[in-house]
C-alpha cells in the first residue's frame, strides 16, 4: 500500500497555489475581509487606549476632586468606547461570514477539479494507489483545507495584525514597558514554535495513518465474502487493530502537544501580566517614561488583549500545518499525468451516397474512421472491425514482461477466443485494444490504422465490453441499462434486455424496469447482474464486442439462455471472447491459446483438437484452466 506523503515538502509553494484560487475567484471578498481584520484590530487597540483617556482625564480628576460631579465627559467617553467595540464586533462577524462563503466555494472548486482530473487518469494509477487513500483526498484532506480557509488562516492573520497593532499602541504608551513585553513575547513564541513543531509532526502522521485505515476498511468491505469463506475474521480484526492503534497513537500524541499548548501559553501570559504591573508601577513611582495610572491600566489591557491572538496562533498553526500537508496531497493527485491522447482520427456516422461515404449526424448504423487530411478535406475509412497485433511487447512494470513479440489478427466479423492459464495475458490483450495501457513496442492496427492515431473516445466508442467483474450503479434497472447510451428510449432498453434474456427476471421485480438497485446490485444474483451488464453492452450497439469472461458467474442453465442472446448480439461483429468454459467458444472462428504472454496454438475447435496439443488437453480434461 502506497503511503501518502508524511509532510508538506514545499508548504510555501502549496500556500501560493491555494492563494491563487482565492485571488482569482474572490478578489473583492478578500479585500473586504482584509479591511475588516484591520478594523477589528484597530477597535481592539483603540478600546484599550481609550481606557487611558477615561482614567487620566475623567476618573483621576474626580478622585482628586470629590466635589467634581459632572459626568458628561465620562458618559461621552463610555459611549465612544462602546461604539468602537461595537464596530469591532460587526467587522468580526462580517469577515467570518465572508470566509465561510470563500472557503466553501474554494472547497467546491477544488473537489470539482480533483474529480475531473481523477477521471482523466490512466488505469495504471488506480492499480498502484489504494482506493481508500484516494478517497481520503475528498474527505480528510479537503475537510482540513476547509477548516484552514474558513477559520485557521483568517484568524491567524487577524492575530498577527492584532499583535503588531498592540505593540505599536504599547510603544505609544511606554517604550521601556514595550521592550519588556517584547522580550516576554519572544520567549512565548519560541515556546509555541517548539510545541507546535512536535504536534505538527504527529498531525501529518495522523493523516497518513487515517488514509491507510480508510483504505483497509474499504478493502475489507469489498472482500467480506472472501474473509468469511476462509475464516479470516480474527486475522483482519488483528490487522485492523494494528492500523487503528497506529492512528490512535499518532492522534493522541498530536493532541497531547496541542492540548498542553493552551495552558502553557495562558500561564505565561498571566505571569507576563503580573510582571508588567510590577514593572509599570516601579516606572511610575520613579517617574521613568512619564507613565500615569491610566497609562499603566491601558498597557495592562493591551497586554491582556494579546491573550486571544497568541492563543489563536498556538491553536491554528497546527491546523494550518496539517491542512497544508493535506493540500499538498490534493495537488499531488491533481498533478498526476493524465491519459495521453494524441490521436486525431475520429469515429463518425456515415451514409453511402453513390458509392461514396459521406459524414452525417444521424445514427445510421454505419461507421467510419475520419482521417483529416487538410482543413477542408477528410478521408473516410469504413469501420469493419479488422484488428491486428504486430510484434507487440508489453509490461505493467519494467522488470516483468507480460506479452512477448505477440502477433495476431481478427478479420471483420470473426469471433476470436482466448484461452490460457491465469496470467497468460488474455485480459491484457483486451486492455491494450482499448488503450487502457500503452504498449512497449510493436503496433496495433484497427482497420489498418494505428490505434495510437485514433482518439481514445472514438476508439472506445467502437468497442463494447462486458467485463468479468460487473459494476452496477445506484439507480433504476432502466438507468443502469441505459448507462452506455443515455439517449436510448424505453423501447430500446427493453429490446436490449430481451436480447440479453434479462427481460424475464426484470419483469418479475417489484417495480420492473423502475426497480431501484443500490450497493452495486445488492438483492440481485451474480448472474442477474451479469445479464444487466450484457444488456448494457447490447444497447450500446458497438461495431466490435469484447467479452471478458462474461459468463463466468452464470450457472450452466442461465448460460444457455444468455448464449442465445449473445449469439444474436455478436452477429456481423468482430468479437473477442475470454472464457473459462470451453463450451462457450467452440463456435469461434479462431481460438488462440496463450501461455506466458505468447501464442502457442491458433485454430478453430476442430483444428486444435486434431493437433492434440494444449487445447486438446484442456478440452478432454487432461489440463484445467486456473
Amino acid at each position: 500500500m502506497k503511503n501518502p506523503k508524511k509532510k508538506a515538502k514545499n508548504p510555501i509553494k502549496t500556500l501560493r497555489r491555494l492563494l491563487a484560487y482565492l485571488i482569482k475567484d474572490y478578489p473583492w471578498q478578500l479585500l473586504i475581509v482584509t479591511l475588516c481584520i484591520f478594523v477589528t484590530a484597530f477597535a481592539t487597540v483603540k478600546g484599550s487606549l481609550f481606557l487611558q483617556v477615561v482614567i487620566d482625564e475623567h476618573v483621576t480628576p474626580m478622585l482628586m476632586n470629590p466635589q467634581l460631579t459632572v459626568f458628561t465627559g465620562l458618559l461621552k467617553a463610555v459611549v465612544v468606547m462602546g461604539a468602537i467595540y461595537a464596530l469591532g464586533i460587526v467587522t468580526s462577524i462580517v469577515f467570518n461570514q465572508l470566509m465561510v462563503t470563500i472557503s466553501q466555494g474554494t472547497q467546491r472548486k477544488i473537489r470539482d477539479e480533483l474529480f475531473t482530473h481523477m477521471e482523466r487518469l490512466p488505469l495504471s494509477y488506480f492499480d498502484t494507489h489504494p482506493k481508500g487513500d484516494v478517497m481520503s483526498h475528498y474527505t480528510n484532506d479537503v475537510d482540513t483545507l476547509r477548516q484552514m480557509l474558513s477559520q485557521s488562516a483568517p484568524h491567524l492573520l487577524q492575530a498577527v495584525v492584532t499583535i503588531v497593532s498592540v505593540f505599536i499602541a504599547m510603544y505609544s504608551v511606554s517604550l521601556p514597558l514595550t521592550l519588556f513585553a517584547l522580550i516576554a513575547m519572544v520567549l512565548m513564541l519560541f515556546t509555541i514554535r517548539l510545541i507546535s513543531r512536535l504536534s505538527g509532526q504527529f498531525f501529518t502522521k495522523q493523516q497518513q495513518a487515517l488514509g491507510n485505515l480508510n483504505g483497509y476498511i474499504e478493502e475489507m468491505m469489498y472482500g467480506q465474502k472472501v474473509v468469511k469463506v476462509f475464516n479470516h475474521e480474527q486475522i483482519v480484526i488483528h490487522d485492523f487493530t494494528d492500523l487503528n492503534e497506529t492512528l490512535a497513537e499518532n492522534t493522541t500524541n498530536a493532541n497531547r502537544y496541542a492540548n498542553i499548548l493552551m495552558p502553557v501559553m495562558m500561564n505565561l501570559l498571566n505571569i507576563q501580566y503580573v510582571l508588567i504591573a510590577i514593572v509599570g508601577g516601579l516606572l511610575s513611582i520613579y517617574g521613568i517614561g512619564g507613565l500615569t495610572i491610566g497609562g499603566i491600566a491601558a498597557f495592562l489591557q493591551l497586554s491582556r488583549s494579546l491573550n486571544m491572538p497568541i492563543s489563536q496562533i498556538s491553536q491554528q498553526i497546527n491546523f494550518i500545518i496539517m491542512a497544508l500537508a493535506g493540500a499538498e496531497r490534493i495537488f499531488t493527485l491533481m498533478d498526476e499525468t493524465p491519459e495521453i491522447d494524441e490521436g486525431t482520427v475520429t469515429l463518425v456516422n456515415v451514409n453511402y451516397t453513390n458509392g461514396q461515404l459521406a459524414e452525417c449526424l444521424d445514427d445510421t448504423c454505419h461507421w467510419a474512421w475520419k482521417i483529416t487530411t487538410t482543413e477542408k478535406e477528410a478521408k473516410y475509412v469504413p469501420l469493419t472491425g479488422d484488428v491486428r497485433f504486430n510484434q507487440v511487447d508489453f509490461s505493467y512494470t519494467p522488470e516483468k514482461k507480460i506479452l512477448k513479440n505477440l502477433s495476431l489478427f481478427a478479420k471483420p466479423g470473426q469471433k476470436i477466443a482466448f484461452v490460457g492459464a491465469t496470467g497468460a495475458g488474455k485480459t491484457t490483450i483486451i486492455n491494450l485494444i482499448n488503450r487502457f495501457y500503452e504498449i512497449d513496442s510493436g503496433e496495433i492496427l484497427y482497420d489498418g490504422i494505428n490505434i495510437q492515431s485514433i482518439k481514445k473516445e472514438s476508439l472506445r466508442r467502437s468497442l463494447g465490453i462486458v467485463l468479468q467483474d460487473t459494476h452496477l450503479f445506484t439507480g433504476t434497472i432502466k438507468e443502469n441499462i441505459r448507462y452506455s447510451k443515455l439517449d436510448a428510449t424505453d423501447e430500446e432498453v427493453v429490446a436490449a434486455a430481451k436480447l440479453a434474456n434479462a427481460d424475464y427476471f426484470i419483469s418479475h421485480l417489484p417495480q420492473g424496469y423502475d426497480t431501484v438497485i443500490t450497493g452495486d446490485g445488492d438483492g440481485l444474483s451474480q448472474g442477474q447482474r451479469q445479464l444487466l451488464a450484457i444488456a448494457r453492452a447490447a444497447i450500446f450497439d458497438p461495431p466490435v464486442m469484447i467479452l471478458d469472461e462474461a459468463t463466468s458467474s452464470i450457472d450452466t442453465r442461465t448460460e444457455r439462455i444468455v448464449q442465445a442472446g449473445m449469439d444474436a448480439l455478436m452477429k456481423n461483429r468482430t468479437v473477442f471472447v475470454i472464457a473459462h468454459r470451453l463450451s462457450t467458444i467452440q463456435n469461434a472462428d479462431a481460438i488462440i491459446v496463450l501461455d506466458q504472454g505468447e501464442i502457442i496454438e491458433r485454430g478453430n475447435h476442430d483444428e486444435l483438437l486434431a493437433k492434440k496439443g494444449t487445447y486438446y488437453q484442456l478440452a478432454t480434461g487432461q489440463l484445467e484452466l486456473d
